[in-house]
């Protein structure tokens, strides 16, 4: 999943980032609130976190124009100020959530994953398609019962695929939701990581689950129609 993070203070936005990527997600970095701004002009992202003391523009004016824009990403606020009249400022802005500083970090990687299972599509922490299962806390994946050990990227690209089930995904949509900006310039990392991704969980395994949309992209079923390569 892509996060975008934007935070001011380089120390711990180094940290947020190192931390959320560990974690197999995608980070971009704003430092100030009209970069955030620009960031998701360009993007489309999965979840925000958004620091409310900026520069330049501040995180509450930085939510209300996303949300006037209609981007819809999941946004965790973070603060240093913890008054009710701040939190419900922050919330009534276009805040998912609200987190005051200093945090420990396992709590923001909890209630990312809380924000990132509100789709109607997702229930729960263990993501599955047919006999494929993803645990999303413990990143331990399984089909058919029988554990398949990922790479950070190839995990990434799976939670996202398993997160938009039966749907048909093109090469864009997943590049710019697996890959942060500047990763995602090999303009073949979908096809490579897809192919890696397919020698692990279908090889070996019946029905195949990830198939290719002739002229569009991909999509992750238990099912298959004529369109399907």
């Amino acid at each position: 999943m892509r996060v975008l993070v934007v935070e001011d203070e380089p120390k711990i936005a180094s940290f947020i980032q190192k931390g959320l990527q560990e974690e197999h997600y995608a980070v971009d970095l704003a430092f100030d609130g009209e970069e955030a701004l620009d960031w998701a002009s360009m993007a489309e992202y999965d979840l925000i976190v958004l620091d409310i003391l900026l520069p330049k523009r501040n995180g509450i004016s930085v939510c209300r124009e996303l949300r006037q824009r209609g981007i819809r990403a999941p946004i965790l606020m973070l603060t240093a100020k913890d008054t009710v009249d701040d939190r419900v400022t922050g919330l009534d802005s276009g805040a998912d959530d609200y987190l005051v500083k200093p945090f420990a970090f396992r709590e923001l990687v909890a209630r990312l994953r809380a924000l990132a299972r509100r789709p109607p599509e997702v229930h729960g922490p263990v993501l599955q398609v047919a006999d494929l299962q993803l645990d999303t806390v413990n990143h331990r994946v399984t089909r058919a019962g029988r554990s398949i050990e990922l790479t950070p990227n190839e995990y990434s690209l799976l939670e996202f695929l398993m997160r938009h089930p039966n749907q048909i995904l093109s090469r864009t949509v997943i590049g710019e939701h697996v890959w942060n900006y500047d990763f995602y310039s090999q303009s073949n990392i979908v096809d490579v990581y897809i192919r890696y991704l397919r020698r692990k969980l279908d090889y070996g395994f019946t029905p195949p689950l990830i198939h290719t949309i002739r002229g569009v992209g991909y999509r992750l079923s238990g099912t298959c129609d004529d369109t399907m390569a």
